[in-house]
Order: C-alpha cells, then structure tokens, then sequence
C-alpha cells in the first residue's frame, strides 16, 4: 500500500493496458480516476479506489475540465499516465492528412495535454510521477506504420524534454515502450490485416505474435507491473527512461 494517499490519473483507463496499470494502482493504494470518451466502459471498470471521468484527451477543453474534475473529486494529481491512444498502420502513400491529424491528435497531443493538465496540480505537491504508454514503435519504427511510428517517438521525446527540464524536482518522467500486447488494438489490427492482405484470422495473429521475440502476446499485467515499478519508493533515479516491455525485442 506504498501508494496510499496518492491520486493517480489513467486515461484510456477502462480497458486494456489503462486498466490493468488503473487496477495495480489502487492495488498499491492509490485513488484512481480512469478517463475514457466512452461512459459505459469506465463504469464497467468502476471499483474499489477506481471512479470514472469522461474525457476526450484530443480536445483541450475537455482535458483541462475532466482533470479539473479529478483534482476537485480526490486532490492533486500525483500519478499522471498518459496511455490514451489509437494503433493503425497504413502506408504513407496512403496517408491523407486527416488520418495523420487523428493520429497525431489522439497519441501525441492527447499526451502533451493530459500531462500538461496533471502538472498544473502536481507542481504544487512533493512527489510526482509521470508515465506515458508509449510502444516499441516509439524506439525502433514499425513497418507499415509510420505516422503511428511518429506519434509514438513523439511520446518518448516529450518525456525526455520534460525530464531534462524538472531534473533535481521530486517529480520523474518516464515512457513504457511495449511489443504487442494482448488488448482490443490488436484484436482490431488483426481484423484490419485480414482485410487488407487477405491472410487467414491465424496468420494475420501471427504476423503480429511473431514481432514479439518471446513468441506470444505480452500481457496488460506485465505492463502495469512496470507502471507499478515507476511509482515504487525506489524509483526516483529512473528519470527519462523508455523502458521497453518486448519479449526481447531490441
């Protein structure tokens, strides 16, 4: 319970890798509030420690008031994960600007913005932690993919910035940079591969498997367990980082 008394912030915390890190979380103690643009999922996912607050991280407005919300619900922001995000991947010369926008939109400055939002109130705290939920992509590039390849790198960059220019406060920022992990996206991607290039449901699930070196589908719970290990009380020298949950992908 090494947490306990701390307000943590997960958006696109009612499925997947947001609620697996929102549920390790309030395990430890935390408060959580989980955003997503969807009530019905954030109320499914509702528990002990765990509130919901609809919140569309590509729009300012709506950031700034659902974080407004939180804080006024459960105090400063302590715990700020940024893991809103969408995976598609589609050729360049098959990218019109609206797709790269959305992209963009979602990954990037959804990030930028809840982040900036969570400072307003961790700034006025003695501890903090900042995540974003990144992706391997985010380091090496993923074929076939390169505006989300772009959205993800940007994540990590951001991080950086951030960590350069709050070295020596009580406050860290750091990127988690999973493979595949077992989540709708890659149900979903999987259905988008089929369709695209007419592979059998096995095969289009094995040419994403078959990125992991470990040769399976990474779980949410191992990605929330590092979350976990960037809030532990010993983590305060990991600053900057993007620590990648790959199966030993280098």
């Amino acid at each position: 319970m090494h947490l306990q008394g701390k307000h943590a912030l997960v958006t696109g915390g009612g499925t997947g890798i947001g609620l697996a890190i929102a549920q390790a979380l309030a395990e430890a103690g935390a408060e959580v509030t989980i955003t997503g643009r969807r009530e019905a999922p954030l109320r499914a996912a509702e528990g002990p420690r765990i509130a919901g607050q609809v919140m569309d991280v590509s729009e300012e407005t709506s950031v700034e008031e659902g974080v407004a919300a939180a804080v006024a619900a459960r105090g400063p922001v302590q715990i700020c994960v940024a893991n809103a995000g969408i995976a598609e991947g589609r050729a360049l010369h098959k990218t019109d600007l609206a797709f790269w926008r959305q992209m963009m939109g979602i990954n990037l400055d959804g990030c930028f913005l809840t982040i900036r939002a969570c400072l307003a109130s961790m700034r006025q705290t003695d501890w903090g932690r900042v995540i974003a939920v990144s992706s391997i992509a985010g380091i090496r590039g993923l074929k076939g993919a390169p505006a989300y390849s772009a959205s993800k790198h940007g994540m990590v960059g951001l991080m950086r910035g951030l960590a350069a220019d709050y070295a020596g406060k009580p406050i860290t920022f750091n990127a988690l940079c999973p493979a595949y992990v077992d989540t709708n996206i890659v149900s979903s991607n999987v259905e988008k591969i089929m369709q695209r290039t007419g592979m059998s449901q096995e095969d289009a699930t094995q040419a994403m498997v078959g990125v992991n070196p470990h040769g399976r589908l990474i779980t949410p719970a191992e990605v929330a367990e590092a979350a976990l290990f960037l809030c532990g009380p010993n983590s305060g020298s990991m600053n900057g980082q993007a620590l990648q949950v790959a199966g030993g992908e280098m």
